[in-house]
């Protein structure tokens, strides 16, 4: 029967795996598709709204510009896509942007990088699902309120759902990111149609006029507008790099497979992306920063794709503007679930190569790097509690991260091709080579040039948040390295034999007689130690002599002493003890028994053991001092065995148990027969 926390984790997170059931955990391309491409797909549902919102603030004057900058950055996802499929068939370890840039540009670049998208993961899943709550409160206000605990239950549903497993959860995820897509490939379809065969389509506020909240704008205040416009547009590209990372989670072929759906990624998010675009446009779409600058809302505003779906299906009690609806709602809810697949693997090689604790290298009873997602899920949950679950506050600081790593990668690409064609003779290979450099340097000088517009026009507006978190994420994996890499040295063996010590000193430390106390004194005096004494401190002196009395009534072989401590405290004469040993004989080594209770319930450890927790760990920063608990388990901890051990002939066996004492204390029984030695030998005897 399994233990009650045991029950609830198999009840989340399923039964474990065997590690060579790891090949059937890989995704085909359907299932990795919306595993690693929710979240660039579901910057449909956003995209063309902040280029418009960012327009809108010169009021409806500069919406004309809104075509151009779309083309932007439909042209800046094709090169970035055509970009990573030459990082995805170069490098198909799943290191991805860290191992490009660590591999290419030294590991000053590849830790920028690496710090650089676990900032950016951990945003995605705040802000993904800080705005599908935000949709789903929309829809229903009732829930007004509450968005921090509703965002909070939603990132928790999603990291169980991972923790039972890549397959497990591609699955889960399959049917709503394939129900967005189709839901908005039937909208913009019947959309053209209606809009060719002659059909007016006009959003709700085609008739609102907005209230600018700046005017006159001229000059580079008109450059400045559009290029904050652009980077907002440009959050259509966050989660291309994702695919790039996760290789190693696609069947075999895996670069095949993984460039492959890279390509199909690119491709379903371009059409959507010009298709609503297009749309907003035709259909005259008006939006604002706040509801006040709209001149003639009457109620709370629609976003765009709402409006597009109403104007397209016919109302918004329309059963195809509903679907639409709740597919945006929950695409954007599960476009985290791309950060969670992404932060585990990076986390996984970081710590592979000692920049984080290596236990998130480790997989867990399903196969995925449970660490890593359980890490990726705190801090999102810190910073969706910081900021409100406000998706408006955490877009702020969006996209730096991806951007940074986009241009080291692309440069680090570029110079992986420069230095295999010094080597390379074939023509062909040289020409799909150069091929290569050429996509690699343009996405390189392409994104080098968004990232910069992005600093520009976010910094002041929570950019600087990121800017400031990534050294500091830098120096703390750096920090971690020059640890692991000074205990490694410290650890080498040398050439000299060890020198073996001298003597043990034996120390079992006593509270009380009772069987824990026994066990250790038996199992001590099991291992023939050079010297053997019973150690307690005289924090009261009639306990003591009580000790003592009852002690010597037991005919106990083994010498009690007794330490001063005229302070009441337990820790300072016992280290003073064992540092006079070691004083005395520097080659001696000393192990220290200690008693402890194994308990089956949380808050028994607090009542049990906190004297013995202290105790130790000062023992362990002595040398030459090795510390041995001895367990007893309690019979709520379910461990023990209820049946009486069998006696053997003059003597029990089991460890803590011996010949009764031949004396009894002050006439009442003795419960705790006295330990022997091994064989049944008389205390003390060597």
């Amino acid at each position: 029967m399994p233990s009650p926390p045991d029950f609830v984790k198999r009840l989340f997170v399923g039964q474990p795996l065997r590690s060579d059931k790891l090949g059937e955990t890989l995704l085909p391309k359907k299932l990795a598709l919306p595993v690693f491409a929710s979240d660039a797909l579901s910057s449909v549902a956003y995209a063309t709204e902040e280029i418009l919102l960012m327009l809108s603030i010169a009021g409806l004057s500069f919406y004309h510009l809104a075509p151009y900058l779309a083309g932007a950055v439909v042209l800046l996802m094709l090169v970035v896509v055509a970009s990573y499929r030459q990082n995805v068939h170069a490098y198909p370890s799943g290191g991805g942007d860290y191992e490009v840039a660590t591999t290419n540009l030294g590991p000053t670049a590849g830790l920028t990088v690496a710090s650089a998208l676990l900032v950016d993961y951990v945003l995605t899943v705040a802000v993904s699902i800080s705005a599908g709550v935000a949709n789903i409160v929309s829809a229903a206000p009732s829930l007004a309120g509450h968005e921090v605990l509703l965002t909070l239950a939603i990132v928790g549903t999603i990291t169980a759902l991972n923790l039972r497993g890549v397959r497990e959860s591609g699955t889960a995820f399959a049917i709503p990111t394939y129900g967005f897509i189709l839901g908005v490939a039937v909208m913009i379809g019947w959309g053209f149609v209606q809009l060719a065969t002659g059909h007016h389509l006009q959003a709700e506020s085609a008739g609102y006029r907005i209230r600018p909240e700046e005017t006159n704008l001229a000059g580079f205040a008109v450059v400045y507008l559009a290029m904050r416009a652009f980077a907002s547009g440009c959050t259509a590209l966050t989660g291309v790099e994702a695919i790039s990372n996760g290789v190693p989670a696609f069947k075999k072929p895996k670069s095949k497979n993984a460039a492959t759906t890279l390509a199909l990624m690119g491709g379903i998010a371009v059409t959507m992306f010009v298709g609503v675009t297009v749309l907003a446009l035709v259909t005259h779409v008006h939006v604002a920063n706040r509801d006040s600058d709209l001149i003639g809302l009457t109620g709370p505003s629609k976003t765009v794709i709402a409006q597009i779906g109403a104007a397209v299906f016919g109302g918004d009690k329309s059963l195809g503007f509903l679907y639409v609806q709740a597919v945006t709602a929950l695409i954007l809810v599960l476009a985290a679930n791309t950060a969670f697949n992404g932060f585990p693997v990076l986390a996984s090689i970081l710590a592979q190569d000692r920049y984080l604790p290596r236990q998130l290298h480790n997989r867990g009873d399903r196969l995925v790097y449970s660490n890593g997602i359980l890490l990726l899920a705190g801090f999102a949950g810190v910073l969706i509690y910081v900021f409100g679950a406000s998706p408006t506050r955490l877009i702020q600081l969006y996209i730096v991260g991806v951007f940074v790593s986009f241009v080291c990668s692309q440069t680090g690409m570029v110079r992986h091709w420069t230095r295999l064609l010094r080597t390379e003779r074939d023509p062909l290979a040289r020409r799909r080579m150069v091929r290569s450099r050429v996509i690699n340097a343009i996405g390189a000088t392409f994104t080098a040039a968004v990232l910069t517009i992005v600093l520009v026009t976010k910094f002041l507006h929570g950019a600087f948040i990121v800017v400031l978190a990534m050294p500091v994420i830098w120096l703390t994996m750096r920090a971690i390295r020059r640890h692991y890499d000074n205990v490694s040295r410290e650890l080498v063996p040398d050439d000299e034999d060890p020198l073996l010590p001298s003597r043990n000193h034996a120390v079992v430390l006593v509270s009380k007689i009772h069987k824990p106390t026994l066990r250790a004194l038996a199992y001590a005096r099991a291992t023939r130690p050079s010297t053997l004494v019973a150690l307690t401190a005289k924090v009261d002196e009639r306990d003591a002599q009580a000790l003592q009395d009852d002690w010597d009534a037991r005919n106990i072989p083994v010498p009690l002493v007794l330490l001063d401590s005229p302070y009441r405290e337990i820790t300072k004469p016992v280290l003073d003890y064992v540092k006079n040993i070691r004083r005395e004989s520097p080659r001696d080594v000393v192990t220290v028994y200690i008693p402890e209770y194994v308990v089956g319930h949380w808050w028994e450890h607090i009542l049990h053991n906190q004297s013995a927790l202290r105790l130790k760990t000062r023992l362990l920063f002595q040398p030459g001092v090795m510390v041995t608990s001895v367990p007893w388990q309690l019979t709520s901890s379910g461990r023990r065995t209820r049946r009486p051990e069998r006696p053997g002939p003059g003597h029990t066996r089991g460890l803590g148990r011996g010949p009764r004492s031949s004396r009894a204390v002050a006439g009442r029984p003795d419960p705790d027969p006295e330990p022997v030695a091994p064989g049944g030998a008389p205390a003390g005897s060597r």
